[in-house]
């Protein structure tokens, strides 16, 4: 009996040995969590900076395209309480006003935003952070100035005189934001007195109007190399001579357009980004908004969307220190007087400018 028990004891042992020995399974690993983003349609980022930012925080991000700006916000206000995102960029501070009145955004104040400029930071609250910026200007082709031994004009008031006579396609700002851009400018210029008379001195030079930037820019205008126009201004950005030179593929080393950037011609147009509120996975929100204002993110903006970094230490591609400009007394109205007069200035202007 004392064998049988000592065999019995042995092979108990040896069990229990064995099983200690197997290797313990490896949890199941997590699927990545989705982080959804929706944007205006002009948005882009590469695809390196997402792929980054996804394998820092195990998420895998999805774009959503909203349209322009104004389609975009009023497709998130009639879904706010079940909103298609968890983070909304690219709401400018010509409808800055009304997106914060609807109440979409979660405050948050990432630690990145103590670098970036106060002149940028428009929403005390933090409700939004401002990411980047961008001067909608005039444009004008450089050979046809030359050409014609005219000076360019440097103030909107010259655009009425009689050498610029049929010279200028815009866009129409209820339809285009740098058209809507324009006009703002106009009414920052010359005053709620003054903005009406302007528009139809400018009526009366054989202004041409048409409904986007690509038809004015790439048909209409005279200057571009892939333009087909004969008017040799144009309401367009800041960077386009720099993108002339980009876009060439090194055909060009210096653009053949310029920008007007006198003060009080140009509107600047700041883009933001906010955690909507009843999204899902509010911390990679967080995150999202933190690397937006990162050095890694700020530096890949100029190239995909050409305007510039909010974040000052951000460096600039060649193409932008070499040819972009910058505004440096730009034309500016509030927010929220924008928000209040938007509709009523786009109608009073249509009332001017449409038979």
């Amino acid at each position: 009996m004392k064998r049988l028990s000592l065999l019995i004891n042995f092979l108990l042992i040896g069990v229990l040995l064995a099983a200690c020995a197997q290797p313990t399974a490896s949890p199941t690993p997590t699927e990545p969590r989705v982080l959804r983003v929706i944007t205006h349609s002009s948005f882009s980022l590469s695809e390196d900076v997402i792929r980054a930012f996804e394998q820092e925080h195990h998420a895998t991000v999805q774009f959503i395209k909203g349209g322009d700006t104004g389609t975009l916000l009023n497709q998130v206000i009639l879904s706010k309480d079940n909103p298609p995102a968890d983070v909304l960029y690219g709401i400018d501070n010509t409808f800055l006003s009304r997106a914060l009145a609807a109440d979409l955004f979660v405050p948050y104040t990432p630690k990145a935003l103590q670098a970036i400029p106060q002149e940028f930071q428009l929403d005390p609250q933090h409700r939004v952070v401002p990411v980047d910026f961008g001067d909608v200007c005039l444009n004008y082709d450089k050979a046809y100035f030359a050409e014609h031994k005219l000076e360019v004009p440097q103030s909107l008031a010259d655009l009425t005189r009689p050498e610029y006579q049929g010279l200028l396609v815009i866009e129409d700002p209820s339809t285009s934001s740098p058209g809507l851009a324009f006009l703002l400018t106009t009414i920052a210029t010359f005053g709620e007195e003054g903005y009406q008379g302007f528009w139809q001195a400018l009526k009366a030079n054989d202004v041409l109007i048409v409904n986007d930037w690509d038809t004015a820019y790439y048909t209409e205008f005279s200057g571009g190399a892939y333009s087909e126009g004969a008017r040799p201004l144009v309401v367009s950005y800041a960077t386009s001579p720099a993108a002339e030179v980009y876009f060439s593929e090194g055909k060009l080393t210096t653009p053949p357009t310029g920008a007007v950037i006198a003060p009080g011609t140009c509107f600047r147009q700041i883009e933001f980004a906010g955690i909507l509120k009843n999204g899902q996975n509010r911390d990679l929100a967080e995150a999202f908004i933190e690397a937006l204002l990162g050095q890694r993110f700020q530096e890949d903006i100029p190239l995909q969307m050409w305007v510039y970094p909010v974040l000052p230490e951000a460096s600039l591609p060649p193409v932008f220190a070499e040819h972009g400009v910058i505004a440096q007394a730009p034309a500016r109205l509030d927010p929220q007087a924008i928000e209040q007069n938007r509709e009523r200035w786009i109608e009073t202007w249509r009332s001017i400018m449409v038979p």
